[in-house]
């Protein structure tokens, strides 16, 4: 009689080892060695990547600690503190910066995207139906794997890159952690991003059945995302203000603030653009709107966390339902 084995097994991990020892089991076996075999030159080059960025991190950690217990980590009225750092350790914090920006958009473009795509283009996912391998997990370690990888990577470097910057975010792009990116290269945002992306492109390419077609798309998708979050990011939380009196000068914020806009205010709170009154008689152009303060509008470094985990939360909730199409449309839809 002729013997069956389970789709994704390989003659290794049940053959006999020589000698008659007992059969070698590897790490990997079935369905999820499959996967990896088939992905394994992209998340062993996401896995070195993650290891040599932590690493890194990790390394310039205490050389950042002695520099900020030498120097302090205010900036200083002339910036020479700022210039030094900068001089210092801008490099490492911007190649940083950059590396968690681009993790997600590549797990996306390049792992997500030709996930099932290419099993579709090339006609091998006809075969699941054939098989004694379900439906259901087939999709388990089809996504199952990569999406992993994905978050083990991104959590640990977005970890080790925070732990990093914590100390000196007073120094770094001035203190600004709201518009210059590193917002999402600290904390959770960049795990979610990375996630959604990577799910978002999973299903571009099970609906386009193209695997160009469906990295173009998910490129396309990243980069709409970017345009959206930025405009997106200050709803996050709730601004504050400090006012002082209309032709004095502004006082100092909290410490890591970031000052978002500046206005122009009457003694009951209406507020102007910051340029109102400033040409022509000025004196009775604030007499007749009343404009007696200046408004500065902030948010606190306290808020950060608040802000990044409610963004982080937004993305997840729009990953869910797409992830459930995919599998909905695995189980349930012609392959």
């Amino acid at each position: 009689m002729t013997s069956t084995r389970t789709a994704g097994a390989r003659p290794a991990d049940t053959a006999p080892a020589p000698g008659g020892a007992a059969p070698r089991r590897t790490l990997l076996h079935g369905l999820p060695w499959l996967v990896w075999r088939r992905h394994r030159t992209l998340l062993l080059l996401v896995l070195v990547t993650t290891a040599v960025g932590c690493v890194t991190f990790v390394w310039q950690r205490p050389g950042l600690t002695d520099f900020l217990h030498t120097h302090g980590t205010a900036p200083g009225v002339h910036g020479t503190l700022g210039d030094t750092f900068e001089h210092a350790y801008g490099r490492l914090f911007s190649t940083g910066r950059q590396l968690l920006a681009a993790l997600p958009v590549v797990a996306g473009v390049f792992l997500g995207a030709p996930l099932i795509a290419a099993e579709q283009e090339q006609r091998t996912l006809v075969l699941v139906s054939t098989q004694s391998v379900s439906r259901g997990r087939w999709a388990a370690a089809t996504l199952g794997l990569p999406l992993a990888v994905i978050v083990l990577c991104t959590a640990l470097l977005s970890a080790a890159f925070t732990w990093l910057w914590a100390p000196a975010h007073l120094l770094v792009d001035g203190g600004d952690w709201l518009t210059g990116g590193l917002f999402e290269s600290t904390g959770p945002v960049p795990v979610a991003l990375a996630l959604f992306l990577t799910v978002c492109g999973v299903a571009l390419g099970m609906l386009l059945r193209r695997t160009v077609a469906a990295m173009a798309g998910t490129f396309v998708l990243a980069l709409v995302t970017g345009f959206v979050w930025d405009r997106f990011r200050s709803g996050l939380g709730t601004l504050r203000s400090i006012s002082y009196p209309y032709g004095s000068e502004s006082p100092s914020l909290p410490s890591g603030a970031v000052r978002v806009d500046d206005w122009v205010s009457t003694a009951d709170g209406r507020l102007y653009g910051f340029g109102t009154c400033t040409t022509g008689d000025t004196e009775a152009c604030r007499a007749r709107l009343g404009i007696v303060h200046h408004v500065a509008q902030y948010f606190d470094y306290g808020q950060l966390a608040g802000m990044q985990w409610r963004g982080a939360g937004i993305l997840l909730a729009l990953t869910v339902p797409v992830l459930a199409l995919v599998v909905w449309r695995i189980r349930r839809r012609p392959l």
